[in-house]
């Protein structure tokens, strides 16, 4: 099959005209199979250019892919596991685009890190979990993750640990702690972190918190429920809050004493 032309195309590919057709390719193509220096082509050579173009096309969507986010190896295998490639062309394609340094677990690792310490509230715990899960090295993980000064995760559990307390006045301290450690163990903080951070935040007392709230929460039900009724919705919405029952029947009495 002979070669008539190789013209370049606007959108960066070669287009290669043969007697009866053409294809659409890359110039890896032409390179590799040397065809700057060949006038005519046999049957093997041309199913050659053919292959080599399809895994072009795919090497190529998987650089798009890369140029999104950075990308694990884990992630791009799984990837390339919906197009028809051969586990020998992943495996030449991985080794390619680590040799293009578009692939390094090591980087990626610390990019992951970096990530979820400043644009995120994930906890040590789940930062670890999830690079495990990539398949990253234990080994590299523990490397990157002691390069981290602990501080920064504690500044960032105290930050979270303040914000939550101001959005959850309403609560006792007890129900409020219980709250916080089971939603900051969730996020992948450290038990006797969490506990330490909360412990070191919540130096309101209980009693002048229940008296507040009590008054409010009294004062709204007074408007909708009386006697019997006003009691125990009074009641009930303050032992949803995690506040004490002899207190809050302390302050019912005092109140209906009055």
């Amino acid at each position: 099959m002979k070669i008539n032309k190789i013209e370049k195309l606007k959108n960066g590919k070669y287009k290669i005209v043969f007697d009866k057709d053409s294809i659409e390719t890359f110039d890896n193509v032409i390179l590799d199979n040397n065809l700057l220096y060949k006038n005519n082509v046999d049957s093997d050579l041309y199913d050659s250019i053919v292959n080599d173009t399809i895994y072009y096309e795919i090497y190529n969507k998987v650089i798009k892919y890369i140029m999104k986010k950075r990308r694990s190896e884990k992630e791009i295998r799984e990837y390339l596991l919906k197009f028809s490639l051969s586990k020998e062309n992943i495996n030449k394609m991985i080794l390619k685009l680590k040799n293009n340094k578009l692939i390094n677990d090591i980087d990626y690792c610390k990019a992951f890190i970096n990530d979820s310490l400043y644009l995120g509230n994930k906890g040590i715990n789940n930062i670890r979990k999830e690079l495990l899960n990539q398949e990253i090295s234990a080994e590299v993980v523990e490397n990157e993750l002691r390069n981290i000064d602990n501080k920064l995760f504690n500044d960032k559990l105290e930050k979270l640990v303040k914000k939550k307390i101001k959005l959850n006045k309403k609560h006792s301290n007890n129900y409020l702690k219980q709250k916080l450690l089971n939603e900051l163990l969730e996020l992948g903080y450290d038990r006797y972190d969490i506990i330490n951070v909360i412990d070191s935040n919540l130096n309101t007392n209980d009693y002048i918190i229940l008296k507040k709230e009590f008054e409010k929460t009294y004062t709204k039900l007074e408007k909708k429920y009386n006697g019997y009724d006003l009691q125990r919705n009074v009641k009930n919405k303050m032992l949803s809050r995690g506040f004490n029952i002899n207190e809050i029947e302390l302050l019912l009495k005092e109140k209906t004493e009055k």
